[in-house]
């Protein structure tokens, strides 16, 4: 294994359709213009609710990405 050095970026996805999508759809979003995305860490998960049911979810990650 390498030596690296990382940057750490801190993201919000939302999603209608559950935490894993918010997950995917911040770090999709940060790779359109991040190169190098190696990990990620979940910090805080919360949501809207609306007529007694999930509406919305928001998930906060930490991704790290190795510096060229």
């Amino acid at each position: 294994m390498s030596n690296h050095v990382y940057k750490i970026l801190e993201l919000t996805g939302s999603s209608t359709e559950g935490s894993d999508d918010a997950v995917r759809r911040a770090i999709a979003k940060a790779g359109e213009t991040v190169r190098n995305i190696q990990w990620f860490e979940v910090l805080e998960t919360r949501g809207h609710v609306t007529d007694g049911k999930v509406a919305h979810w928001q998930v906060t990650v930490k991704v790290g990405f190795t510096l060229e």
